[in-house]
């Protein structure tokens, strides 16, 4: 049978809609219908006047209750997958901390192997970013500075061996052979960014030249202008508030970011190519004073944020991404809708996967959330089926 949910506000990406049923159809979205339209071969679920959204997309995640993405065990990614479809997260790129090479390789075995099979329940697996070593020591932020290395140091074939599930590729554009690694990866269809760098907009402008197209975490962990004798000199912040062509990341947890920043973001970047992702790490879903690792640094929780434990520098937010609509909403004072592309078709078109999700339209995977006022989860549906166990009575 046909599933339609009615009696909900509807978020399209550009209005919210009322009156109007989301019609479905196995894993895909038929469209939208009156109540009145649909016929007796539809099972009709009532929302309750909730919001119906596009299933979240979280496009830079490390991990929550405890485990990270960099642990290739299965209770481990159950864990956070599920914790993440719980929230109304259906799909999200597996986040990935810098570690010496056979460890990274292990985790990518496991990833292509649990990708290869149904995981039913969980949020969607697409695949790995990767905060790689490539990194500058000066912008390293709470990346374990001992496992760095310079892309010309022969080491990315064995990371590009993984290219079926690599999806992003964080690098510092600065380093010797990073123009040639940024080509490699853009001929290999995984997408080359920047993040945890210390360039100059100019060495940004040649990696774009080269393939570059996304900018990590925007004020978190790179360079902005400085003097040099008498000039200034813009860093990666001001080429990601500048060039139009750069998709560019943002964590709304209210912590990394006040509110002055994050509107300065979105009236330079606008609502389109800003993504707004949790940088979740392991201490996600954990209490105040809880102490976790990644690799080889200790973290912990404190003032509802990951920080180093001399509380030099954040270590990735506590914040899941379904908890950053209201306060892009109530404190940085995005309508609603925009806030919802933000999380869910923007990371969607960044990840060249819009023509299937991130929006409620006919023909898309059904992925949705229906939200509570406070944007907790009531009902989640993935590709057509309900997340966690969860079930709806039909009217």
């Amino acid at each position: 049978m046909k599933l339609a949910l009615t009696n909900g506000r509807i978020a399209l990406p550009d209005r919210i809609v009322t009156g109007h049923a989301i019609v479905i159809e196995g894993d895909t979205i038929l469209g939208l219908a009156t109540a009145a339209a649909l016929g007796s071969d539809v099972e009709q679920h009532d929302v309750g006047g909730r919001l119906i959204a596009p299933g979240l997309i979280d496009m830079h995640t490390h991990g929550a209750l405890g485990h990270t993405f960099n642990e290739p065990n299965a209770a481990a990614w159950e864990t956070i997958l599920r914790e993440n479809a719980r929230r109304g997260v259906t799909a999200l790129v597996a986040t990935i901390a810098p570690e010496p090479l056979p460890n990274l390789t292990r985790v990518f075995d496991f990833c292509r192997a649990w990708m290869a099979r149904p995981q039913p329940g969980v949020a969607r697996m697409l695949g790995v970013h990767l905060e790689s070593p490539y990194v500058s020591p000066r912008q390293a932020g709470a990346l374990d500075p001992s496992v760095l290395r310079t892309p010309d140091d022969g080491s990315a074939d064995a990371l590009l061996a993984y290219a079926d599930i690599l999806r992003v590729f964080v690098l510092a554009p600065e380093l010797p052979g990073a123009l040639a690694l940024v080509g490699r990866l853009a001929a290999l269809d995984i997408i080359p960014a920047v993040g945890h760098s210390a360039a100059t907009d100019e060495q940004v402008a040649a990696a774009m030249r080269v393939g570059l197209r996304h900018v990590t975490h925007i004020w978190s962990a790179m360079s902005s202008t400085v003097r040099v004798g008498p000039w200034r000199v813009p860093g990666v912040l001001e080429a990601a508030l500048l060039f139009d062509s750069l998709t560019v990341e943002m964590i709304a947890d209210n912590r990394h970011l006040p509110a002055t920043l994050m509107q300065l973001a979105r009236k330079c970047i606008g609502p389109d190519r800003l993504c707004v992702i949790s940088d979740a790490t392991n201490g996600a879903g954990l209490p105040e004073g809880t102490r976790y690792r990644m690799g080889g640094m200790e973290y912990v929780v404190s003032d509802g944020v990951g920080m180093m434990l001399d509380g030099t520098a954040f270590a990735g937010s506590t914040t899941l991404l379904n908890e950053m609509i209201p306060i892009l909403r109530d404190v940085v004072g995005v309508p609603l809708v925009e806030a919802i592309r933000m999380v869910t078709l923007n990371p969607a078109r960044a990840l060249g996967l819009d023509a299937t999700i991130g929006s409620i339209a006919a023909g898309k995977r059904a992925d949705l959330a229906v939200f509570n006022d406070d944007f907790s989860a009531w009902r989640v549906l993935m590709g057509g089926e309900w997340a966690n166990g969860q079930a709806m009575r039909p009217v």
